[in-house]
């Protein structure tokens, strides 16, 4: 079988990488599944996917919140990564009864625990719908009013649809502005938690060797959907390969990676190395430190920020390597370099120079016009000065009071129709909300606003009244009924009146600040967006113009297919080979004097002789992945599961920006490892039986 690393010889398959279009290699990409290279593929692997098996692929993926999962039998069950699925897990556990620690398994159909506000989608199909939305701009429109004008479309595209098919709709945009695609997906929200194992187990390692390779976790969480009270019934999922995959054997993934930034200017770029990922990385390390501190109290607490605590470390990784993918000077200089080849053929073409070349200076001035005021944005806007599930709560009621009074071309996206259902799903979430973690995390989120903006901007002493940031806190968190469900019903009920009416400090608080909230979103969204999106719709324009329209855009959260091969790579000289087992995994814990985060837990020790110790555990390919693409199964050529994603080593942080095929991995439980543990270690035959085919999941008592 012929490597897929091996060159894709034609100019057909392009990459935008900032706004440039380079030949690529198979194993690069990130394909809405309307636009897959099959001709590409079939060259490089003698396989060419057809209609239906890419339909079925399709059909079978889920999008997990900001994550991904897969549908793995007929009866609705689900395979995701324990990381994807830890917030429900913690919401589902109580100080009796820690299934984070502890691990959680349903023996029984009716043991299946019903998750409090998971709603999880699966693409249905997608329709180009760029002429109908850019119909909306009128000839002579500025930046700003094109922007609206378009938003308001997409609002009256979006509520249509889901009127007329009864499927969650949502457009999304390409290349950064250049294309609208209409995604339509069906919605499931009776979720039920069947299978995890202990944070320690999911997590070994801990965060040394988080984003490393070798790796040994066993990062899966089943899940199952049902309807009408019953397991789902699924005609498309993906069956359990009982052999895994080889070493050197084509692998393809189906997930949801997050936003990327490749086909960013340098001058964009230079701002994320320079201002953006700096100040996401300062304020992520201070609530880091705050859940730490609260989490010291003792083990009561250290259990209701886990969770939280966990993805705020998981992403301090991730941007850190980011930030040093900018500052390595090569992999900035390749972006100059193709980023003056693109210009340099636009300035040839006096047509194409008129058309697009005023496009990258637009760039740079938006973002030097948003580093003077991105701190107000975040900390306004994006409520990262006022840290709390009670502020979200209250933000939301007092913003859907509001919006609901609007026409749906007047109002804010996520107030629109086609979005409420959703909003509100969460909104009247009975998840449990923990007041001393509250405190403890809107008090940080005080501070850090005072220290930012300084102690006399009108903002802070408005929000402060004259108090500190720990008795402001107190003030806002004990006064607020908002942790009560129905409250924030009756609230919702009640519209624009009881909002107004309200003497509840939260809500009180997020009406103070929203005028000012809104200011600032809407200088961002004129100045900024609006720019961005004309301009880089234009880069990508130019694009097109020089070397064709063949070319994946940049990830948006929504499902793509990467294609690559199960293959190892050099570290500093050193061969790290693709495969894990189950003997490097105590190995491992005994070089650390199974000392956390290298200890296994009771049951691990104490069925280690049942294990068949030489399994496949972990294995790396050449896949194009990001966050985002956490939990997305990896098939092989017949659409079998191998394995699921959980992570990327270090060397794949800075592929938001660039893929580097020698090194940039995927990281993934094997197939073979999953069965092997749940039989020997766990002994869940209910969920074997099932992943393997061999039985149904049995009748609830």
């Amino acid at each position: 079988m012929k490597h897929l690393r091996r060159l894709v010889a034609l100019a057909a398959v392009t990459v935008l990488v900032v706004g440039f279009s380079v030949r690529a290699l198979a194993d690069e990409g990130f394909w809405p599944f309307n636009t897959v290279p099959k001709a590409a593929i079939k060259q490089a692997l003698g396989f060419e996917p057809a209609d239906a098996w890419l339909q079925h692929l399709q059909l079978s993926a889920i999008r997990f919140g900001g994550a991904s999962g897969s549908f793995i039998s007929p009866d609705g069950l689900i395979l995701t990564n324990h990381h994807v699925g830890l917030r429900t897990i913690q919401r589902l556990s109580t100080p009796e009864q820690d299934f984070v620690k502890n691990g959680f398994y349903a023996k029984m159909l009716a043991d299946e625990l019903k998750a409090p506000d998971l709603e999880l989608t699966v693409l249905q199909n997608i329709e180009d719908v760029t002429t109908q939305v850019n119909a909306a701009v009128n000839p002579g429109m500025s930046s700003a009013e094109g922007f609206a004008a378009r938003r308001a479309a997409i609002a009256a595209i979006e509520k249509t649809s889901q009127e007329k098919t009864g499927l969650k709709s949502e457009i999304v945009t390409l290349y950064q502005g250049a294309l609208y695609h209409l995604y339509r997906y069906k919605t499931y929200t009776d979720v039920r938690l069947v299978f995890a194992p202990e944070f320690d187990t999911a997590f070994f390692g801990g965060d040394p060797d988080n984003f490393t390779y070798p790796r040994y976790c066993l990062d899966i969480t089943f899940f199952r959907v049902y309807e009408n009270d019953k397991p789902a019934r699924i005609e498309h999922y993906l069956p359990w390969s009982l052999n895994g995959a080889n070493d050197r054997e084509p692998v393809f993934v189906a997930g949801h990676p997050g936003a990327t930034q490749r086909l960013n200017t340098v001058a964009h770029l230079e701002y994320l190395r320079d201002t953006g990922l700096p100040w996401s990385l300062t304020l992520l390390e201070r609530r880091q430190a705050a859940l730490k501190t609260y989490g010291e109290r003792g083990a009561e607490e250290e259990r209701q920020a886990k969770d939280e605590l966990f993805s705020i470390e998981n992403s301090l990784k991730s941007l850190r390597g980011q930030i040093a993918g900018l500052k390595d000077a090569a992999l900035m200089d390749k972006k100059r370099k193709t980023e003056d080849r693109l210009r340099q053929a636009i300035a040839a073409d006096a047509v194409r120079q008129k058309q697009f070349a005023g496009a990258w200076d637009a760039v740079a001035g938006a973002r030097r016009t948003f580093a003077s005021y991105y701190k107000d944005q975040s900390l306004l806007e994006g409520a990262a000065g006022f840290n709390s599930r009670y502020f979200s709560v209250a933000r939301t009621i007092v913003r859907l009071a509001a919006e609901r009074a609007k026409s749906e071309a007047q109002r804010l996206p996520e107030y629109g129709d086609a979005r409420l259902a959703s909003l509100e799903r969460q909104l009247y979430s009975p998840a449990p909300i923990y007041p001393a973690l509250e405190k403890a995390k809107l008090t940080d989120s005080l501070s850090f606003m005072a220290a930012e903006l300084g102690a006399s901007h009108p903002m802070v002493a408005k929000v402060l009244g004259g108090k500190t940031p720990e008795a402001r806190a107190a003030e806002l968190v004990d006064g607020t009924k908002l942790g009560e469900v129905e409250a924030r019903k009756t609230l919702v009920a009640g519209g624009a009146q009881a909002v107004d009416a309200s003497t509840d400090p939260m809500i009180l608080l997020a009406r103070a600040v929203d005028e000012a909230s809104r200011t600032v979103r809407k200088r961002y969204e004129d100045e900024i967006a609006s720019v961005e999106r004309d301009a880089y719709a234009h880069i990508a324009q130019a694009v097109f113009a020089v070397q064709g329209t063949s070319a994946y855009p940049d990830a948006t959260s929504t499902l793509r297919l990467s294609f690559g091969a199960v293959q190892g790579y050099q570290e500093n000289g050193r061969a790290i080979p693709p495969f894990t087992d189950f003997a490097g995994l105590y190995a491992r814990a005994t070089k650390f004097n199974n000392a956390p985060p290298y200890q296994l837990a009771e049951r691990w020790v104490a069925k280690k002789t049942g294990l068949k110790l030489d399994t496949p555990f972990d294995f790396v390919a050449t896949l194009d992945i990001v966050g985002g693409n956490s939990g997305s199964p990896v098939v092989n050529r017949s659409a079998e599961i191998v394995g699921v994603i959980f992570d990327g080593n270090i060397q794949s942080l800075p592929g938001y920006f660039i893929y580097d095929a020698a090194v940039n991995r995927a990281v993934a439980v094997d197939s073979r490892g999953i069965l092997e543990a749940l039989r020997a270690v766990y002994g869940a035959d209910r969920l074997v039986g099932e992943i393997t085919g061999a039985r149904r999941p049995g009748p609830a008592r």
